[in-house]
């Protein structure tokens, strides 16, 4: 039995220096690149913002039906909350988690932390001013439209909300309530 030697080629393998420099510039760029998108919230911030929206729009509708009461909603361009009453005066809906998000924005906006009202981010715009709300069986009202009527003027709402360039649209249809 005699023993053969490795080859020369079996003991040589690996990356040669060019190979492994090539691959750290290449790293590093697209590090450089991801870095300046990574620190970029505001498609982070409008993204969830728009989820949050969405969110707190269903579970109005969903708290109006469970309640059978009518549920306002307050969107006033810096701010979306839900309350009792039109004014929102010692009537608030209380948030699912018992607390709303409690950041800055927020508690500059809303002042209560137990309130289901949540502020825009700072680098977040929102295009809609209205007030309107939820009736027992969930349909939308116009906010001028008399609590208890049976005919309904609120007609499909576009909210808008950008904050990297790109619109992201919270629709609410006019005769279900159906938020998409």
């Amino acid at each position: 039995m005699s023993i053969r030697p490795k080859s020369r080629s079996m003991q040589e393998r690996g990356f040669t220096l060019v190979e492994l420099v090539v691959v750290i510039v290449i790293m590093g760029i697209m590090g450089a690149v991801a870095a300046s998108r990574y620190f970029d919230r505001s498609s982070f911030d409008a993204s969830s913002y728009t989820e949050q929206v969405r969110a707190m729009l269903r579970y109005g509708q969903k708290v109006a039906i469970a309640q059978n009461r009518p549920v306002f909603v307050r969107l006033d361009g810096t701010s979306v909350a839900l309350c009792f009453t039109s004014t929102c005066a010692g009537q608030q809906v209380i948030a699912p988690s018992g607390n709303n998000s409690g950041s800055s924005a927020t508690v500059a906006a809303c002042v209560s932390g137990t309130w289901a009202c949540e502020a825009k981010p700072a680098s977040v715009t929102m295009t809609s001013a209205s007030t309107f709300y939820f009736d027992p069986l969930g349909v939308p009202f116009a906010g001028t439209d008399a609590v208890g009527s049976v005919t309904s003027t609120f007609a499909k709402l576009l909210v808008t909300i950008a904050g990297d360039g790109s619109n992201r649209i919270v629709t609410v249809e006019a005769e279900t309530g159906y938020v998409h």
